[in-house]
């Protein structure tokens, strides 16, 4: 079988790309607060390497712009590989700040090529995509019993190994020149970048990214800090990455036929279900069953509406500008939320916390039900 442009070249690349970030950041939180470190420091760091990625992904754009896709993107992954080696040996919150933000943040600036060699491949992108999420739930269980069994430091030795196998796939992937399958209906409005809808959107993001991004950084501590031990939670990670499976393989079958409106409504409600456990009901069986329930599927429709969402409110142009700006504001409201969720743990309880948390989900909501005209354009057939 010819290896270049097969199907084992991409489900390489997937399923060791994601298996990398979660043995890269999966139980960060865990291992700082560990090391004794306290939750605003922690905060420092996560908040650190989303600094770090605002800055690299524009320069790792410009170089893919000029230069090979593939051999840009291979470097870029094996000077992460190597940074992760050295985080090994990092003693000090300086020199840990400063190797995980490189490491992550050239991690992160290579993401949309990977999605790009997805989407123009000759297979259907979902079937490439479960890849990714059967990844990062194998990371996560066998990050938990590398930290429990070998050491907390050894997650990083095998986050690069990881991502060397990742490397072959990428060498082996074909770019196919063919258009991507995205779901949504082009907007037959002429609606500049900065329009009424999408400005609101872009508030949307920022609510959600904001909280949701802290939870994933936090849950985990949260977890132990109820006394569940590491392995265990990096299996509870495991379950709640998997619930995301489901939604990826059947998307087509409600993608097309629920508005983004209430696409959105139905992600904020289910946030809300889950911070509202955390904070008002005391038993962790129950946390632990709403997270694998609500987590990963809300995250994970919220990534998929995205596009669809975009193609809709901005014209064909200027989309691409508009996806920049969504993952700018990402990242921007990412280290805001992490600045002031760790401050808010240093002086407060978890349940405190996820109080926030459920109160900034419930704004998200009454954003997405009461701006009735938002997301709207000509209804299509498959709507």
């Amino acid at each position: 079988m010819q290896y270049r442009g097969s199907y084992l070249s991409y489900l390489l690349m997937y399923l060791f790309y994601f298996l990398s970030l979660a043995l890269l950041s999966g139980l960060i939180s865990v291992y700082l607060l560990d090391r004794g470190y306290s939750a605003s420091q922690v905060s420092l760091v996560v908040a650190s390497s989303y600094i770090v990625s605002v800055i690299l992904q524009p320069l790792v754009g410009y170089l893919n712009d000029h230069f090979n896709l593939k051999w840009v993107n291979s470097v870029v992954l094996i000077i992460a590989a190597i940074l992760g080696i050295a985080l090994i040996f990092a003693k000090h919150l300086f020199s840990i700040t400063l190797l995980y933000s490189l490491t992550l943040g050239l991690f992160n600036s290579t993401k949309p090529v990977i999605e790009r060699m997805a989407t123009l491949s000759k297979y259907q992108y979902g079937k490439i995509r479960i890849w990714g999420t059967i990844g990062y739930a194998i990371g996560s269980q066998i990050g938990g019993l590398i930290y429990q069994y070998i050491s907390p430091e050894s997650m990083y030795f095998f986050f690069s190994i990881s991502l060397g196998i990742c490397l072959l796939g990428i060498i082996g992937t074909r770019n196919e020149h063919k258009n991507s399958d995205i779901h949504g209906e082009t907007t037959t409005q002429h609606l500049g970048l900065w329009n009424k809808n999408f400005i609101v959107y872009l508030i949307i993001v920022c609510l959600f990214y904001a909280i949701t991004n802290l939870n994933t950084t936090y849950l985990p501590a949260m977890f132990q800090h109820q006394g569940i031990s590491v392995d265990k939670v990096s299996t509870i990670i495991l379950l709640i990455t998997i619930s995301e499976l489901p939604i990826i393989y059947y998307s087509h079958r409600f993608m097309n036929n629920i508005s983004n409106r209430h696409m959105l409504i139905i992600v904020f409600i289910l946030l809300i279900i889950q911070f509202g456990t955390y904070c008002f009901i005391p038993y962790n069986i129950i946390h632990v069953i709403i997270s694998i329930g609500t987590k990963a599927v809300s995250t994970v429709i919220f990534i998929m509406l995205n596009m669809k969402i975009v193609v809709s409110i901005v014209d064909s142009d200027l989309q691409m500008s508009a996806l920049a700006w969504v993952s700018t504001f990402n990242s921007f409201s990412s280290i805001v939320g992490q600045g002031l969720g760790g401050k808010i743990l240093d002086t407060y309880s978890y349940t405190d916390f996820y109080l926030i948390l459920f109160l900034i989900a419930v704004i998200g909501l009454g954003i997405s039900y009461f701006y009735h005209c938002l997301l709207y354009t000509s209804p299509s057939p498959r709507d």
